[in-house]
C-alpha cells in the first residue's frame, strides 16, 4: 500500500508506542463504539416498532435505510472536510449531531418522522467513522499499524455487539424508546471529551502555518519536544494527484485509480450484505417463534464474531498481502451465510453460523477499513476513506431495504440467505484483483 511515511524521531511512524498514541486509539474505540451501537439500534428495535405501528417488512425498510442514506451523505461531505479542516473537529461535531439526532429518534410520534429523523442522524454520524479510522493509523506506529487500527475498529462491532446486549436490557423495560435515549446519550458525553484530549494528526497539519502552533502542541505531547523535527516523505506521483487540484483528483490519479474502484465494489458489496443480514436477522428470528430479547442475543453473534475475524485478519495483513488475507475472509463469509439459512430453526447451530458469518463477513470489512486507511497519501486519505465507505452506505441502504422482499420472493430463508451470498463473491474476487495489481507493481518498481 502507499501510505505516506512519516521522518520524526519517536513521532507516529516508529515502534515505540507513546502514551498520547494509546488515549489516541482510546478515543477513537469509544468514537467507533457509539457509532456501532447506533448502527444497530434499528434492527433491534424493530419488532417492537412492527408491532406498536403495525408495520409491514416492507414498511420496515424505509427506517432502515433513511439512517444508511443519511450516513452515505455525511460521509461523503465530511471526508473533505477532514481534509481541509482536520480530522479532530468532524469528528466533534460528528457527535454532537448524531447524539442529538438519536434523542429526537425516541420522541418519534410516527414512522414518517422516525424516517426523518434517522436520515438527519446518519448525516450527523457520517463523519465519525472515516475519521476516526484515518486518525488511528495516522498516529499508530508503522510495524503492527494494522492490527493496532484493527483493535481501535473492534470498538464498532463490540458496540454492535453491546447493542444487543443494552437492547436486550432496555427493551423490556422502556421500551424502543430507552434504546434510542441511550444512543444519543454517550457521544453527547463523549465528545467533550474528544474536544479537549483528542490531538489533530500530526500528518495533516504538516506543511500548513495556521496548524504550526497546534501540531507543535501535539508534537510536545507525543515526544516531550515541541521542536522534534517533523518531515512528511510524500511519493511523488501521489505528489502529482494532490496537484491536480483536490483529494478527489488524488483518488483518481494514475497511481490509485484502479485500486480505488476496485476497493468501492468490495466496500459495496460487503455492506450490502452486513446490512441486509444485520438489519433482518432479528426479525427473521422472532418470526420463528423466538421472543425479541434472544433474537438480540443471536444478533449479537455477528459482531461478535467479527471482532475475532477482524483481530486473526489484522494479524495475516501484517504479515501478507493484505488483499489476499481479506478474500479467504469473503470465503468463509459465503459458505457461514448459506448455512445460516439453513440453521435459523436451530437453537445452538445458529448461534455458531451467524458466529462464522460475523468471522468472516465482519472480519473483512473492518480489515478493508484498515487497508484502505493506508492506502492513500495524507492529502487524500480522510476522503479516500470517508468515500469508500460511502460507496459501501450505498449498498447498505440497497441491503437494509430489499431484505424483506427477498424474503418474501424467495418464500423459504434458507434460499433468501443463499442469495445474500452472491456479492460476497463479487467483494472477495475484487479483492483478488486488487491483490494481484498489488503485487504486480510492487515487483515492476523493485
Amino acid at each position: 500500500m502507499h501510505a505516506q511515511s512519516v521522518a520524526a524521531p519517536n513521532a507516529a511512524g516508529e515502534e515505540k508506542t507513546s502514551p498520547l498514541q494509546v488515549l489516541t486509539l482510546i478515543l477513537c474505540f469509544l468514537v467507533v463504539a457509539a457509532d456501532g451501537f447506533d448502527v444497530a439500534s434499528v434492527g433491534y428495535v424493530a419488532p417492537l416498532l412492527k408491532s406498536a405501528w403495525s408495520l409491514t417488512p416492507a414498511q420496515l425498510g424505509p427506517i432502515f435505510g433513511a439512517g444508511l442514506f443519511g450516513l452515505t451523505v455525511g460521509s461523503f461531505l465530511f471526508g473533505p472536510l477532514a481534509d481541509r479542516v482536520g480530522r479532530k473537529r468532524v469528528i466533534a461535531i460528528s457527535l454532537i449531531l448524531f447524539g442529538m439526532g438519536s434523542l429526537a429518534c425516541a420522541y418519534a410520534p410516527s414512522a414518517a418522522w422516525l424516517i426523518s429523523l434517522r436520515f438527519l442522524t446518519g448525516a450527523g454520524l457520517g463523519g465519525a467513522m472515516p475519521n476516526s479510522i484515518t486518525l488511528s493509523s495516522e498516529f499508530s506506529p508503522s510495524r503492527g499499524r494494522a492490527m493496532l487500527v484493527t483493535l481501535m475498529f473492534c470498538g464498532f462491532t463490540l458496540g454492535l455487539a453491546g447493542g444487543g446486549a443494552v437492547a436486550a436490557i432496555l427493551l423490556p423495560v422502556f421500551g424502543w424508546q430507552g434504546v434510542f435515549v441511550f444512543g444519543g446519550v454517550f457521544p453527547l458525553l463523549l465528545a467533550p471529551a474528544i474536544w479537549l484530549w483528542l490531538p489533530e494528526s500530526i500528518r495533516f497539519m504538516a506543511g500548513k502555518p495556521r496548524y504550526a502552533k497546534e501540531a507543535r502542541r501535539v508534537m510536545k505531547r507525543l515526544t516531550g519536544d515541541a521542536n522534534t523535527p517533523f518531515e512528511a516523505i510524500v511519493p511523488e506521483d501521489a505528489k502529482r494527484g494532490a496537484a491536480s487540484g483536490s483529494a478527489v483528483g488524488t483518488l483518481f490519479s494514475a497511481r490509485y485509480r484502479t485500486g480505488t474502484l476496485l476497493l468501492w465494489l468490495a466496500f459495496f458489496c460487503t455492506l450490502w450484505v452486513y446490512y441486509q443480514v444485520g438489519s433482518w436477522l432479528p426479525t427473521v428470528i422472532t418470526s420463528s417463534g423466538i421472543d425479541a430479547s434472544h433474537a438480540a442475543r443471536v444478533g449479537a453473534m455477528l459482531p461478535l464474531g467479527g471482532t475475532i475475524g477482524s483481530l486473526v485478519n489484522a494479524r495475516l495483513m501484517d504479515r501478507m498481502n493484505p488483499f489476499f488475507v481479506l478474500s479467504g475472509s469473503y470465503a468463509i463469509a459465503a459458505v457461514s451465510l448459506t448455512l445460516t439459512g439453513v440453521a435459523i430453526g436451530e437453537p445452538v447451530l445458529v448461534y455458531v453460523a451467524v458466529f462464522m458469518a460475523g468471522f468472516g463477513l465482519s472480519g473483512a470489512q473492518t480489515g478493508a477499513n484498515v487497508l484502505v486507511a493506508g492506502f492513500y497519501t495524507t492529502t487524500a486519505r480522510a476522503t479516500g476513506v470517508s468515500w469508500a465507505l460511502g460507496v459501501g452506505r450505498i449498498g447498505s441502504i440497497i441491503g437494509a431495504m430489499t431484505g424483506g422482499v427477498l424474503l418474501v420472493a424467495f418464500h423459504s430463508v434458507t434460499a433468501a440467505f443463499a442469495a445474500f451470498t452472491a456479492p460476497v463473491v463479487v467483494a472477495g474476487l475484487a479483492m483478488l484483483a486488487n491483490g494481484w495489481l498489488y503485487r504486480r507493481r510492487e515487483v515492476s518498481q523493485a
